[in-house]
């Protein structure tokens, strides 16, 4: 009886232990299985933060821009000398937003500068804007851009046809709005592939610039300033062209949130990034002119396609493809911002709810960039490019004045804000004061109804502020509530934990 004892002790011991053995198997795997926090997790390190600035800023503008800075300079020094100066504002503005986006650390760039310094209306009037506005067209510029190249070695010897361009432009920007629902991870891989796709050909172009120096191709440099334009008016057109190309220096301050290391991650990435982006579009323009002559390159439909078929002979279809590469990263990188500045304002209730959900599987704004890729399909329908810059050019400097305005004063209002990074305060006055000329130069000088209707644009999203923020009516949310609910099925997407 007393080995039966023993024998049913060791046993019911042996149960225990496994029991607990189990139960602690199935904790492991509970921890294991434990979901991800239902927010944007921090996946964007140095090296994708240079790679989302300079490859958003080295995009379609270089080799779309020269003839437009050139056409409102007259002459080849003047245009080197703009070239210059938006490399130097640029890194400047980036400065100062470096000092705003590691002393307020949220995503949404501008628009939580100006909800900061100036409250809820002049940051709705910003996102009204810009996420109506600037960003999808932002989208759709550099989309038509990439199909006008990947169009053109099926069309040799002609323009392709415009509808062309426009498909292939919307089957871009499809493409690119569903490579960052998919994956942050993804799309910061991509982009950082394309960086140093773009990288390469700007290199070869430099090269083979300096080359053509060498063996004495400088006749287009001599008299550089004789015809050159000297109105406000022409100077800020070719400021908005010149800055279009640049345009891309605030874009980390978008996705502040999710950057690893912020405090060291931004400024690092802006030091890095813009003065290396500035170097090279001066070299380009200078390899330009080596070969062209400035009634050529105006002539020209695509700029650096004619130098490589000059230069590179044998070798010139490289020129397409990379150019290919680098409006598609460029597209890539406004897209990825841009779906962070509608998540962060709809966050804030300045946009439908909907939009600041998360995909629960994939941890992406997936309603945010869906939003904004429909916006520029819609904006590739008139395909003027010249006239898209202008708008968003005009549109964008009245708040990057106004967020520089914010930084002079928050620096007298907001002392007790940390300041990891401290610019000093002559830069922000720089910079505002240069928006206040490139926001009034081009109308007193040459008025144009399309400043009238972006002003009037502007100004109208008082109208849906008043309605559906200040008010926020009763009858918005029923109307809302079945559609959102519809649309978070469909979807599979959720509010991030911080709202719910």
């Amino acid at each position: 009886m007393d080995e039966e004892n023993l024998r049913k002790r060791k046993m019911s011991t042996e149960g225990k232990n496994g029991n607990l053995a189990l139960d602690k198997m199935e904790s492991e795997g509970t921890k294991k299985k434990k979901p991800k926090q239902m927010a944007l997790q921090q996946q964007v390190g140095l090296l994708s933060g240079i790679s989302l600035i300079v490859g958003t800023m080295i995009g379609s503008g270089i080799f779309i821009s020269p003839k437009a800075v050139l056409s409102n300079t007259g002459a080849v020094g003047p245009c080197l000398v703009v070239w210059a100066a938006c490399g130097v504002l640029s890194t400047l503005g980036a400065l100062c937003y470096a000092d705003l986006g590691t002393m307020i650390t949220k995503s949404g760039g501008e628009y939580a500068y100006l909800l900061e310094a100036f409250g809820p209306i002049p940051a709705f009037l910003y996102s009204w804007m810009c996420i109506v506005v600037s960003k999808p067209s932002s989208f759709a510029i550099i989309s038509l851009s990439f199909a006008e190249y990947a169009a053109a070695p099926f069309y040799p010897g002609c323009v392709p046809p415009p509808l062309v361009i426009k498909c292939l432009a919307a089957v871009a920007i499809i493409l690119i709005t569903s490579l960052n629902t998919i994956s942050v991870k993804l799309a910061t891989y991509v982009q950082n592939f394309l960086t140093a796709a773009k990288l390469l050909i700007v290199a070869v172009i430099i090269v083979a610039g300096i080359i053509l120096i060498a063996q004495g191709h400088t006749q287009n440099f001599e008299n550089s300033f004789d015809g050159a334009k000297t109105s406000f008016g022409s100077i800020s057109l070719a400021f908005y062209s010149g800055l279009w190309s640049y345009d891309g220096w605030n874009q980390l301050n978008f996705v502040t949130e999710e950057l690893k290391n912020p405090f060291r991650s931004l400024p690092l990435s802006i030091i890095i990034g813009i003065p290396l982006v500035t170097v090279c579009y001066i070299l380009v323009n200078v390899a330009y002119f080596t070969t062209l002559t400035p009634a050529e390159l105006l002539q020209s439909s695509a700029v650096a396609v004619t130098f490589g078929d000059r230069v590179l002979t044998a070798a010139s279809w490289l020129v397409p493809l990379f150019v290919v590469f680098s409006t598609f990263g460029a597209a890539n990188g406004s897209c990825f911002t841009a779906g962070r500045l509608t998540f962060a304002t709809a966050r804030e209730g300045h946009m439908v709810k909907i939009l600041s959900y998360i995909n629960v599987r994939r941890l992406t704004p997936s309603p945010a960039l869906l939003f904004n890729g429909m916006l520029a399909i819609i904006y590739i329908i008139p395909a003027d490019i010249n006239t898209l810059i202008n708008y968003f050019s005009f549109a964008s400097w009245i708040f990057y004045g106004l967020t520089t305005l914010s930084l002079i004063v928050m620096t007298f209002t907001r002392k007790n804000l940390k300041r990891p990074v401290k610019v000093p305060i002559v830069l922000p006055i720089v910079v505002t004061v240069v928006a206040i000329y490139l926001v009034f130069a081009p109308i007193i000088d040459a008025p144009d109804l399309v400043y009238l209707y972006c002003s009037l644009f502007i100004v109208g999203g008082l109208i849906f502020y008043v309605l559906f923020i200040y008010y926020h009516f009763n009858w918005t949310r029923k109307i809302m509530r079945p559609i959102t609910k519809h649309l978070q099925l469909f979807l599979e997407v959720a509010p991030a934990e911080n709202e719910q």
